[in-house]
């Protein structure tokens, strides 16, 4: 696996760091000091971002996103659950669909970031985008209801895996 790794500029990071926060509607002051380290790893998938040396969020060409591995951000999504039928598809990059639908914990409205995560274990398995409000899916009795953005097994999570491991 090929990447390139550079550190950017307390005054680059602070900037990077703000528009992410904005992004995703997150306080991430809470977390990293305007001092914390960032690095950027450029692979074939897009930029990854490490903060601190965690992997913690992706640039592709249209979005920037947490990783799964960014826990604190993750565990304050509203969550779908999926049946353990659905997780091995779902860990491939699957759209989620209701019949795969355990249960919906929280309320979010369309086009929000959801954690899809495992009924067995509670583990993520993906984020992604919700194509109908956690009402409308409640109701719903079919069809696809999230588009899956990142997931277990994709290459931006192979990519943080292999960082951490080094």
């Amino acid at each position: 696996m090929k990447f390139r790794r550079h550190s950017i500029k307390s005054k680059e990071s602070r900037r990077l760091l703000f528009e992410i926060s904005k992004r995703l509607d997150f306080d991430l002051d809470a977390f990293f000091s305007h001092k914390s380290k960032v690095e950027i790893v450029e692979t074939e998938a897009g930029k990854l971002f490490l903060v601190e040396g965690k992997p913690l969020f992706f640039k592709t060409s249209k979005l920037i996103m947490p990783t799964l591995l960014f826990e604190e951000f993750s565990s304050s999504l509203p969550k779908i659950v999926v049946d353990m039928g659905a997780v091995p598809y779902v860990c491939k990059g699957a759209n989620v669909m209701v019949p795969g639908i355990v249960r919906i914990d929280g309320e979010f409205e369309k086009t929000s970031l959801v954690l899809i995560i495992d009924e067995k274990h509670a583990k993520s398995l993906a984020l992604g985008e919700s194509l109908y409000s956690s009402n409308e899916i409640r109701n719903m009795k079919k069809g696809v209801v999230v588009k899956s953005l990142h997931f277990v097994s994709d290459k931006i999570w192979n990519t943080a895996k292999t960082l951490i491991e080094k």
